[in-house]
């Protein structure tokens, strides 16, 4: 923690062709050794592969994939008297953006696919249908907060 204040968020521009933070900050997620070109070209590719197959605004899709994605609720360890607990608490909202963010594109990679565009792609359109590996994921982190909701007195 720091002492005096706290930090500044720093402001991320939008990307040039949608003029979206949300996609700018996919791009930053993408990126690879700093390789932003390649990163963007990944990105649209992919959003124009999602607006041929659904015939629908790809930035409208990809919202709605990103917000099937994103968590609600996670669990965070805990220690109490010498054994640990599995607390569930709600999560801020721009750490819920970044997991959804970073599940997309890690399911994303383990895809089996031709390249990179297609893979995100496809799974742009499973999230945005409630489908695929990021949503389960979220399912699977919703029903673990569930479960240990007995311990959520223990939260801090």
């Amino acid at each position: 923690m720091p002492r005096r204040k706290a930090a500044e968020r720093r402001k991320i521009l939008p990307d040039p062709k949608y003029n979206d933070r949300l996609i700018a900050k996919f791009m930053h997620a993408l990126m690879y050794q700093g390789l932003k070109s390649k990163a963007e070209r990944i990105c649209y590719r992919a959003l124009d592969i999602v607006g041929e197959k659904t015939g629908d605004d790809p930035l409208k899709v990809f919202k709605k994939a990103i917000d099937n994605v994103k968590p609600r609720l996670e669990v965070k360890s805990r220690r109490v008297g010498g054994s640990t607990y599995q607390v569930p608490v709600e999560v801020r909202p721009d750490r819920s953006v970044s997991l959804g963010i970073r599940w997309l594109i890690g399911f994303a990679r383990d895809r089996q696919g031709k390249t990179m565009e297609e893979k995100l792609a496809g799974e742009m359109l499973d999230a945005a249908s409630e489908r695929g590996s990021a949503v389960k994921k979220r399912e699977d982190i919703h029903k673990m907060a569930e479960a240990n909701k007995a311990f959520a007195h223990y939260r801090w």
